[in-house]
This record gives C-alpha cells, structure tokens and sequence, in this order.
C-alpha cells in the first residue's frame, strides 16, 4: 500500500500540500508516484506564474505516460524545484521531500484531506 506522510494535506488528484507560514509547497503522492512509473522528466511551471485551483500547472513525462498536475490551491509560484529538471527521478525516490513547487499569496484551496482522511480514500479506491 501507498505510504501517506502525516502532517500533509491531500488533493483527491493525488497531490500532497505543506503549508509552512505563508508559502505552501506542493508535490505528487506516493500513490501518484506509483502509478505513474519511472519518472523521465518534469515541465515544471514559471516563477510568477499565478495557477487556479483545479488547473493544470505542469507535467511529469514517465515511461508510461505524460500526466498533468493539478494544483489544489490557487496562487502565485514563487519558487520552483530546479533539481527536478535534472533529476526527475527524484519523484520516484522520495516524493515527500521533492516538492515540484511552492506558491505563496494563496487566494483559495480545494477540498484537501488530510493524512487519515486520503488513507480511506485510497482504499476505496482499490
């Protein structure tokens, strides 16, 4: 089974959200990962660049298919994962400490679940 990492926040499309003060860091899950396959490459999304939720803000490319991300709050990106550019493979190594990208001036969020909460809703999923 898929881990899921406690103090995080999940988008039932599979994408994980730390909030740290004003900034909130977003990555793909365990799950997500899983399903995807070995990661070859990732279209990370433009600093300043201000994303709904609900949109698509970038893609990962892996063996198996190309998959957008979906952002599960709205805001602005004011930082990006530069590493992943050169390492996508980093998604699939350890998806909790690679975050794609982290938004600050967050107008609005989707519905998120919690650690427990996403748990039940993967195993549903099966």
């Amino acid at each position: 089974m898929s881990k899921v990492k406690e103090g995080l926040f999940y988008a039932k499309s599979h994408e994980w959200v730390e909030y740290t003060d004003d900034i909130v860091a977003i990555g793909l899950s365990d799950y997500a990962q899983e399903e995807l396959g070995d990661v070859v490459f990732v279209n990370l999304p433009e600093i300043g660049e201000k994303i709904s939720v609900g949109e698509a803000f970038c893609d990962v490319e892996s063996v198996k298919a190309v998959s957008d991300i979906i952002s599960p709050v709205a805001g602005e990106v004011v930082e990006i994962n530069d590493e992943l550019a050169d390492n996508p493979e980093m998604l699939n190594k350890d998806c909790y400490s690679s975050w794609i990208c982290k938004m600050g001036k967050i107008t609005a969020e989707g519905n998120l679940m919690d650690a427990k909460t996403y748990e039940k809703f993967l195993a549903e999923q099966k």
